[in-house]
């Protein structure tokens, strides 16, 4: 059995590869080998599913074999896998969450952790993996939002399951990822324009609308700016306006104030008073009477003393 053989049994009994895988990363390189596989898979009513914007690759019936096998029931539910409406409606919806983020990162060549960020060369940046740019979902999110219309709850969580075990999602705990057919079996080219200019289409337009006023409002405000900058610069300046003169204010002399000198109320009699304590009191007559007696005792020794006339 060669290898053709080999890819295409294991394709069949696994649904679904990685590219990774060694036949696939061969079949993928090898024209030959991807040739012969495509020929066998089409005597089979069975084509090659691939997508470079896809980690997996799987098989599906040719449109050809579609109405021979499926059915007008088949054709008419879109799906050989017995999902019911609500389940189809789901998946839909997570198809538009998950794929059309992810194939916008994609064709911008942009990884998750660049996301905001403006390159100068996107195009010559590799492809990025399916895996580090492909968004999650919160179950809680997703129940709160469309709970209502997808049947609540228990209904919600059985379409889930159901999803997950076909190969379209995968959980971890409360979130909702990509799985292995979601951007394989989905047809990106049929459903995005039903999406995008179908059910989206009024959600997009008003965005576009509001994003377009806005864009609008900062180019006036810009052009106002720029305006009144050039106004600003080419206007000649005004004359500088002296101010008016303001009335002087009379010179007042400022007269210290000397604090009077106390005069004393006793100045008329200073002179009486100081002839007083300089001149002696009256004596006494007793004194007198003692003094002039003292000058009489004096006079009389002078007397006695004094040689007579003609003596020498």
């Amino acid at each position: 059995m060669d290898d053709a053989a080999l890819l295409i049994a294991e394709l069949l009994a696994r649904r679904w590869l990685p590219r990774n895988h060694p036949r696939v990363k061969r079949a993928l390189v090898d024209a030959e080998l991807f040739a012969q596989v495509e020929q066998r898979l089409a005597q089979s009513g069975l084509r090659f599913m691939d997508s470079i914007y896809a980690d997996h690759v799987s098989v599906a019936l040719l449109p050809a074999a579609q109405n021979s096998v499926l059915g007008e029931a088949g054709l008419n539910s879109n799906n050989n896998i017995d999902l019911p409406r609500d389940a189809q409606a789901l998946l839909v919806v997570l198809w538009a969450l998950i794929i059309l983020p992810k194939r916008e990162r994609q064709t911008s060549r942009m990884d998750e952790p660049e996301v905001g960020q403006n390159d100068m060369f996107p195009g010559a940046k590799p492809l990025p993996v399916a895996r580090l740019v492909s968004p999650t979902i919160s179950y809680k999110a997703l129940l709160e939002d469309y709970g209502q219309q997808l049947g609540k709850k228990m209904r919600l969580d059985g379409n889930l399951k159901l999803l997950e075990r076909h190969g379209f999602i995968t959980r971890r705990q409360d979130e909702i990822g990509e799985g292995p057919l979601l951007d394989v079996l989905l047809d990106y080219d049929v459903l995005a324009p039903r999406i995008l200019d179908g059910a989206l289409a009024d959600v997009l337009a008003r965005e576009k609308l509001q994003k377009e006023a806005e864009e609008a409002a900062q180019k006036s405000t810009a052009t106002a700016t720029a305006t009144a900058t050039a106004a600003a610069a080419t206007a000649e300046p005004a004359p500088a306006v002296e101010p008016a003169p303001q009335a002087l204010a009379p010179v007042v002399p400022q007269v210290q104030q000397v604090p009077p000198v106390p005069v004393p109320t006793e100045h008329a009699t200073s002179s009486a008073s100081y002839e007083q304590s300089v001149t002696e009191p009256p004596p006494e007559p007793d004194v007198v009477d003692t003094m002039e007696a003292a000058i009489d005792d004096l006079d009389d020794e002078r007397a006695a003393t004094q040689p007579s006339p003609g003596e020498f």
